[in-house]
């Protein structure tokens, strides 16, 4: 009998031709592998941070924007992978447990994916520092921080430890506040690419066992018909390259066995095909179990992680980790540390543009600033404008920072810069373009003939008329090119303290 099974596997080999040369790997396997690498605790994020900061060779060169491509695949890939199990739902074949959830929660899949393209505006992780090298390479820096902290955590994000994480990164590289103010989108980013790969991978298995059920449904209505020319189905089922993933040897196992004993052949030659690659059935319907398990996880991890990017206050998560931030409370007059985060944050701002039009780290331009308070700090009076911090980003000060930090002021700095000198060029620009209008109209009476008293009494009405149309046009110009003016705030939400009642 032994013998009869091996020459009738033979057989099919020699009329599957080249099957088993596609056997492995998978003819439409994985596109990427997943996000799934060892999952750490709080204290080994925290030396993986350290790590990673070391690893990092970072450029600032602009390059192009990859991220909002691949969040437009990543949506085809979600898309599809979602078409492909509601029409097995709807024929009524069983999918696993991480197309279900995939199913049930794809309302929230698009509704963040949406949002992850209203809040990733074409070109703006451009001006992220990105990586030299590495797998992450082109790509800004903080995505692969994202990329990490969702790998060693198999979807799942832990507010407190990501905050390790990030900090342990900083005692090595300082983040820059723009980085820490993209690290939600980034999240959302690295949670959707999560799925995605996921996604692609359930897609895979579900087409396998499509595949699988296929030639199981054939196998055995032959096997009741007419038992004897089942042989020519398993060499149709060889000649089409099935593939010996896991997803496909468990299913057809699943259909095949504990039937009929003439469906044992098709078993036999599929045992006898993995064989020659170390491989048994009972391994690959093992490995689909885990499989499932594992991918089902972390479908649910990543979906419960885009629920918590929402109720996770993240203002107050880069406050605690911005190194500027820290840096500007020392602020000698005490004053900024009890500001509204409107007016916090309106300083941090000026930090960034300033560093970025000098050369400086935001750190050196936020140090630079404290030291120059403290310059006026036992000079004047304690509440000395001078002596506050904010003086030298949003006031009077700001010309004396910017020439230490080496900043060359242009036209829009000063319209939006300083009240006295912004005052003096809206003036000017109105009172220009009086006098050229009035200039015009005048040469043009005087061409027309009129003279002395005539001439006088025109340039009176013309320079009451064009004024009027030059402060409309001024004012046209000041609401797009200026910026309101804001006034620094205190925080007193939680009741004014007895040092500020009057």
């Amino acid at each position: 009998m032994k013998n009869h099974i091996g020459n009738l596997l033979e057989a099919v080999r020699e009329a599957g031709g080249r099957a088993r040369a596609h056997a492995f790997p998978p003819k439409d396997g994985i596109e990427e592998p997943l996000l799934r690498r060892e999952v750490f605790s709080s204290d080994q994020m925290e030396e993986h941070g350290k790590t990673l900061a070391s690893s990092h060779a970072v450029s600032l060169q602009p390059m192009t924007d990859r991220l909002l491509g691949r969040l437009s695949s990543n949506e085809a890939v979600l898309l599809e992978t979602c078409s492909l199990l509601t029409d097995a739902v709807n024929a009524g074949q069983t999918v696993t447990p991480a197309g279900e959830w995939l199913l049930d929660n794809f309302y929230l899949i698009e509704q963040k994916i949406r949002e992850a393209r209203r809040h990733l505006p074409k070109g703006y992780s451009r001006t992220l520092p990105r990586l030299k090298y590495g797998p992450s390479a082109g790509l800004p820096r903080v995505y692969d921080i994202a990329l990490e902290a969702i790998s060693h955590g198999d979807g799942r994000v832990d507010a407190e430890s990501f905050s390790r994480f990030v900090a342990a990164y900083q005692t090595v590289t300082t983040l820059t506040l723009g980085e820490l103010w993209a690290i939600p989108i980034m999240l959302r980013l690295s949670l959707l690419e999560n799925l995605r790969r996921i996604a692609a991978r359930t897609a895979a298995g579900r087409r396998h066992r499509s595949r699988a059920n296929f030639w199981a449904d054939q196998m055995r209505e032959i096997a009741e018909r007419d038992p004897k020319n089942l042989i020519l189905v398993i060499a149709d089922m060889a000649r089409s390259n099935p593939p010996m993933a896991s997803s496909y040897v468990a299913e057809l196992a699943r259909r095949l066995q504990n039937q009929s004993p003439t469906l044992a052949l098709p078993l036999s030659w599929m045992e006898q095909q993995l064989s020659e690659v170390g491989l048994t059935i009972e391994q690959l319907v093992e490995v689909e179990t885990q499989q499932q398990a594992s991918d089902q996880v972390s479908v649910s991890n990543s979906i419960g992680s885009l629920r918590l990017l929402e109720a996770i206050d993240w203002r107050e998560f880069v406050e605690s980790l911005s190194k500027v931030e820290h840096v500007l409370r020392q602020d000698p007059a005490g004053a900024y540390a009890k500001m509204d985060f409107a007016t916090r944050d309106r300083y941090r701002h000026v930090v960034e543009r300033v560093a970025r039009k000098s050369g400086w780290t935001e750190d050196d331009v936020a140090r630079q600033a404290i030291v120059m308070a403290r310059e006026h700090a036992h000079t004047e009076a304690e509440r000395s404008r001078a002596a506050h911090v904010g003086f030298y980003l949003v006031d009077d000060g700001s010309p004396e920072l910017e020439r230490a930090a080496g900043v060359r002021r242009v036209f829009y700095d000063v319209l939006g810069g300083e009240p006295r000198q912004a005052l003096s060029l809206y003036v000017g620009a109105i009172i220009a373009l009086t006098a050229m209008f009035t200039a015009a109209l005048l040469t043009q009476a005087e061409a027309s003939g009129a003279r002395d008293w005539l001439l006088s009494l025109a340039g009176i009405a013309a320079i009451l008329a064009t004024s009027v149309a030059s402060v409309s046009i001024v004012n046209w110009l000041t609401t797009l090119l200026v910026r309101p003016y804001l006034l620094p705030r205190m925080d007193f939400t939680r009741g004014i303290p007895p040092g500020s009642r009057t």
